[in-house]
């Protein structure tokens, strides 16, 4: 059972999906992994991290073992039989294992370590995918695909005490840069412009609230004034009590009780806090 039966409804509504893509574990019959009817085995593991799902739970056990069986010997996933495996591939799968306690097993340790080795000149990480053309604003990493691989090396812990720290200050930059370039850039085009500013959680999309929680974990990050001026937008989204307001759910997970649109969450607003005492590291 879920810890004292918190987000009980919401990981039975999850569940209820587990077999909808045709195949157990929100995957296909010919495993593909990343099939969004209603959800994917990639996203599921990123929303159960937020519903205190035991690590045991046959469901959170089959998906991960499915996610890590994709990854390859190289450290890269392929999360369909046929096509093109890109980094926002390596990205999403390892961050949603590290999510859920998978940090340490050895493939994942694998892809983390090919992710390292595979950045783009800028210091973060670019699918050579072009489906807007090849303009010049292509020229730089993709933030969305940066902002996840930043959020597993957190999780694997490479942002403190780790001496590979200096690997991902780049990265970490090239995010800062954005805040103030705000311009769609990278072969996918994500920008800063009013969707963005809109509080979307649980964290799945390049958004202000997922922008702030993981540049929080990097002191580069927190030491920037232009982090700092992102928290402070961040700030604004709170209620009169402190609480998170949920301003843009993802439409397929309106229905959960942890992401009403317009209504304060109380896992959101955990998330929130995790930011505030990230800051505080600094002041000790």
């Amino acid at each position: 059972m879920i810890n004292e039966n918190k987000n009980q409804t919401d990981w039975e509504q999850i569940l209820a999906t587990r077999y909808d893509n045709g195949a157990d574990f929100w995957a296909t019959p010919d495993g593909r992994l990343g099939i969004e009817k209603p959800i994917s085995t990639l996203t599921a593991l990123m929303i159960i991290s937020e519903l205190n799902v035991p690590r045991d739970h046959k469901a959170l056990q089959g998906a991960a073992e499915l996610v890590l069986t994709a990854i390859r010997d190289d450290g890269r996933v392929r999360i369909a039989p046929k096509g093109a495996i890109y980094p926002c591939h390596t990205a999403h799968a390892v961050t949603g294992l590290c999510r859920n306690g998978y940090a340490c097993h050895p493939r994942v340790q694998a892809a983390l370590d090919y992710l390292l080795a595979d950045r783009y000149e800028d210091g973060g990480w670019r699918c050579n995918k072009f489906i807007y053309g090849h303009g010049p604003e292509t020229d730089k990493s993709n933030p969305g695909v940066t902002l996840l691989a930043l959020d597993a090396f957190r999780l694997a812990g490479f942002h403190a005490g780790s001496d590979r720290i200096s690997d991902l200050d780049r990265a970490v930059e090239t995010l800062l840069d954005h805040w103030i370039v705000k311009t769609p850039v990278g072969p996918c085009h994500y920008g800063i412009g009013s969707l963005f500013m809109q509080v979307e959680y649980p964290f799945l999309r390049y958004n202000l609230f997922y922008y702030v929680y993981v540049l929080s974990c990097y002191e580069k990050a927190r030491k920037d004034i232009r982090f700092i001026e992102a928290l402070a937008a961040l700030k604004q989204k709170l209620d009169d009590q402190g609480r998170m307001i949920v301003e843009r759910p993802n439409r397929k997970l309106g229905k959960l009780a942890i992401c009403q649109k317009g209504k304060p969450s109380a896992t959101a607003t955990a998330r929130y806090l995790e930011i505030i005492r990230n800051m505080e590291i600094d002041q000790t």
